[in-house]
């Protein structure tokens, strides 16, 4: 195979790097598909060139292998698909993607990840037996650590997948002690926190947090204009809101409960699959407490407190022999803060699955 500058390029590095750009494309319509997963594809032709590449678009529209083939057009006979998740074989909104795989002349296809609903699965069983050329795990963890993560959890868990996201100086306070907390992190960190909004189905606060802070939970840009993808807002609590706060709103999901398994059930039957779960530290030690945290995010500003409260209430942890655990994913800058990307350590996931 012969790359655009004429140099000569593996095979398996071409495929890749189209793997790469599906993920790219999956990621630019994370947070607009759900119930759906956020696929993406690529469409090499017969000589190894993209030819084509889509996304899955919102809920009864085409598949990213359905808007990928489209773009290739003719050009699709004889070539390869590069896919994040195995394409599905059944009729539900739209057709199976296998069989416009299959029309379309498509000799063979890279898969990142089966896919794990039993009702969806089963595509590439179908493409072989239509004798197109299947390979499965192409960059799987990868894209098992993209925008499928939450959609892979939440079909084999059956309930949303939960991120608590939280911002805090060095010694853990996420306020000063007469309660301000604007900002402890930099403007870098707070507008990656916003970038993560917009690809969330739903961002949830307790009570405490909504009459402490009288919140927008919006997605916003810098200059303050709103993201294309808003997020459900939710207030998890007993206590009614006072007449014009920002979440005294229509659209605002209030669920009158204490019990996280009640929250997200709630959540669920609304087709929500992404929860990004911003406060407060006594709804995040319950959601920890209950198993219910998949992900967390810590936002570390170089900087001290000393007093104020902390951003972690209780969280089941009586003695040391309960300390909840995480496996770190990630450390990284992001401007003057640090972000730790975790998750929760086998004991807190085995409580999880009780």
């Amino acid at each position: 195979m012969i790359g655009a500058a004429g140099e000569n390029v593996p095979a398996d590095a071409r495929i890749e790097a189209a793997m790469r750009r599906a993920l790219q494309a999956s990621a630019q319509v994370h947070g607009i598909t759900s119930p759906n997963p956020p696929v993406g594809c690529v469409v090499l032709d017969a000589a190894g060139e993209v030819v084509g590449a889509g996304a899955t678009a919102p809920p009864g529209g085409p598949h990213a292998e359905i808007v990928a083939l489209r773009q290739a057009g003719d050009r699709a006979a004889g070539g390869t698909a590069v896919v994040t998740l195995e394409p599905c074989s059944h009729f539900g909104r739209t057709p199976p993607c296998t069989d416009a795989l299959i029309a379309a002349g498509i000799t063979t296809v890279h898969v990142a990840l089966p896919d794990p609903n039993p009702i969806a699965s089963g595509g590439a069983t179908v493409l072989r037996d239509a004798g197109v050329a299947v390979t499965v795990g192409t960059l799987a963890g990868e894209v098992a650590r993209g925008p499928l993560r939450a959609w892979l959890h939440a079909v084999r868990t059956a309930r949303p997948h939960v991120t608590w996201k939280l911002a805090a100086s060095l010694d853990g306070r996420s306020a000063a002690a007469d309660g301000t907390s604007r900002w402890i992190t930099g403007p870098d960190a707070r507008a990656q926190v916003h970038a993560l909004r917009a690809t969330a189905d739903a961002i949830v606060v307790g009570t405490g947090t909504a009459l402490a802070d009288d919140p927008a939970l919006t997605a916003r840009n810098a200059d303050g204009t709103a993201w294309a993808h808003q997020p459900l807002r939710v207030v998890v609590g007993h206590r009614d809101l006072p007449a014009g706060s920002k979440l005294d709103a229509p659209d605002v999901l209030h669920v009158r409960s204490h019990d996280p398994d009640t929250v997200l059930a709630v959540l669920r039957e609304r087709g929500v699959v992404d929860v990004l779960l911003e406060g407060g530290p006594r709804l995040a030690g319950a959601f920890l407490a209950a198993g219910r945290v998949d992900r967390v995010l810590a936002y570390l500003a170089p900087a001290l407190l000393g007093a104020g409260p902390a951003a972690l209430a209780d969280a089941g942890v009586g003695t040391i022999g309960d300390i909840r655990r995480l496996h770190v994913d990630t450390v990284c800058r992001v401007g003057t803060d640090v972000l730790i990307d975790a998750r929760p350590g086998a004991e807190l996931l085995e409580k999880g699955t009780q």
